[in-house]
C-alpha cells in the first residue's frame, strides 16, 4: 500500500472519537487503509448483499457480532445502521470503536450529523495527491503524464492503462452509483452531462449554457450536478467574497477532482495531444485545485479555498485566507516562467494592500525561485504552498 498522508490525521481522530468516518470517491483507497491501520478490527462490507440484507433487516444483530467495534465500509447503503450505533458507543465509551467508510456526500454527512453529531470524526479521503507518489517514486516523471493519470490508486498498484481503468470507472459509476442517487432514465444523455463537465473543468459555472449543451432543463443540470459533487466527482471553487474595492464576479468555478478523469473524458489519450491540446492549462489548473483541496483535507482541515474575479477581468485563481491574511495563488501551466505572469498578483496586492511576500506562482517547470516579490514553485512542490503558511 502507497502511504497514506491522512493515516496520522485518522489515527488523532480515533484517539478523541469513538467513531471514526472515511469518505471519499469509489476507489480512493478509503477501504485499503481503514484496513491496514485497524488490522485488529473485523471487516464487514455493505457492497455484499448477503450483509446488507442482514444489516437492513435486523440491525441490533447484525452489529451485535462487533462486540470490539468493526470497520463498516460502504456504510451509506444503510443509513439506519447509524442511530443504532448511536446507542452502542454511547454505552461503551470506547474510542475509535468503529470506523466506517462512504462513497457518498450529501444523504451519509446528513445522517452521521444527525445520528452521531458529537460522535465522529469525519476525514474525507480523495486519491492520491503527488506529494504522496513522490515520497515513494511513483509519482509520474513528466506533467503531461501527471495529468493524464491522475491519483486513483489502482493506476499505480495495477498493470492497467489509464484508458482502459477511467472507461470502466465511469461505465460503473454512471451504472450504478447514478441509478443509486437519482433515477436517471436516459444515461447516455447524462453521459454527455458529464463530459461536458470535463470541458469546462476550470471555467465559471454558467448553468443555463451547461444545460442548454445538453439539451436538457436548468433544474435537471442542477440536479446531476449536484449527484457529480455527492459523488466526489466534481467540486465547486467559490469566489471570495471579500470586497476589493471592484464588483466581483459570483458564480463558482467547477473542478474534477482527478485531473486523469477530466482528460480521459475529454478524450485526450496521450502525453503528445495533451501538450498541444487547448485544455492543458484548465487541466494543469483542475490538478493544482486538487491538490490543495487534498492537502487540506489530509491534515483534516475544511477546504476553504476559493477565487477572486471582479468584473473588469482581474483575476486570482485561487485565494485561501490565514488568520492574518488573504494568501492569493496564481497557477501557470507553462515550464518557462514569464514575467507577466506576475501581473496579475501585483494588481491583486494592490487592491488588498497586502505584502508581496505572501503571493504565490505555481508552473509546469522544474525550479523553485523567488522573483519579483513573487514565490514560484515548480509544479512537484505545489504541497509546500499551503504549508509555507502554517
Amino acid at each position: 500500500m502507497i502511504p497514506r498522508t491522512a493515516s496520522s490525521t485518522i489515527e488523532r481522530l480515533a484517539r478523541g472519537f469513538p467513531v471514526v468516518a472515511l469518505t471519499g470517491p469509489r476507489q480512493s483507497g478509503k477501504t485499503t487503509l481503514a484496513r491496514a491501520l485497524f488490522k485488529h478490527k473485523p471487516y464487514v462490507s455493505l457492497e455484499n448483499q448477503d450483509e446488507l440484507a442482514f444489516a437492513q433487516e435486523d440491525p441490533k444483530r447484525f452489529l451485535g457480532r462487533f462486540d470490539k467495534g468493526a470497520i463498516i465500509d460502504e456504510i451509506q447503503r444503510c443509513p439506519t445502521l447509524l442511530s443504532w450505533l448511536q446507542g452502542i458507543v454511547d454505552e461503551h465509551q470506547i474510542m475509535g470503536e468503529f470506523v466506517i467508510t462512504g462513497s457518498t456526500q450529501f444523504e451519509l454527512v446528513a445522517a452521521i450529523s444527525q445520528s452521531l453529531a458529537g460522535r465522529v470524526g469525519r476525514i474525507e479521503l480523495l486519491p492520491l495527491s503527488a506529494q504522496e507518489l513522490n515520497q515513494c517514486d511513483q509519482l509520474p516523471a513528466s506533467l503531461e503524464q501527471t495529468l493524464l493519470q491522475g491519483g486513483y490508486p489502482a493506476l499505480y498498484v495495477r498493470d492497467i492503462s489509464p484508458q482502459d481503468w477511467f472507461a470502466n470507472y465511469i461505465a460503473t459509476y454512471v451504472e450504478r452509483d447514478v441509478r443509486q442517487l437519482i433515477n436517471i432514465r436516459d444515461l447516455s444523455r447524462f453521459q454527455i452531462f458529464v463530459k461536458m463537465c470535463a470541458a469546462r473543468t476550470g471555467q465559471l459555472l454558467n448553468m443555463a449554457s451547461l444545460a442548454t449543451d445538453c439539451g436538457i432543463s436548468a433544474v435537471t443540470a442542477k440536479e446531476w450536478l449536484t449527484v457529480l459533487q455527492a459523488s466526489y466527482i466534481v467540486a465547486l471553487l467559490p469566489p471570495h467574497h471579500r470586497n476589493l474595492g471592484k464588483r466581483l464576479i459570483k458564480s463558482p468555478k467547477l473542478y474534477f477532482l482527478d485531473p486523469g478523469l477530466a482528460a480521459w473524458l475529454i478524450g485526450i489519450r496521450d502525453s503528445a495531444t495533451l501538450q498541444t491540446h487547448a485544455a492543458r492549462g484548465a487541466l494543469f489548473e483542475t490538478w493544482a485545485v486538487s491538490e490543495l483541496y487534498k492537502n487540506r483535507l489530509n491534515a483534516g482541515q475544511p477546504t476553504d479555498l476559493y477565487f477572486w474575479r471582479d468584473s473588469t477581468g482581474h483575476e486570482i485563481d485561487v485565494v485561501f485566507e490565514t488568520a492574518t491574511h488573504l494568501v492569493p495563488i496564481e497557477l501557470k501551466s507553462g515550464a518557462t516562467y514569464v514575467g507577466e505572469w506576475a501581473q496579475a498578483l501585483k494588481t491583486w496586492q494592490t487592491l488588498a494592500k497586502q505584502d508581496q511576500c505572501t503571493s504565490h506562482l505555481v508552473y509546469g517547470g522544474q525550479q523553485s525561485f523567488m522573483r519579483e516579490g513573487v514565490r514560484v514553485w515548480a509544479w512537484r512542490d505545489l504541497h509546500q504552498v499551503l504549508q509555507a503558511q502554517r
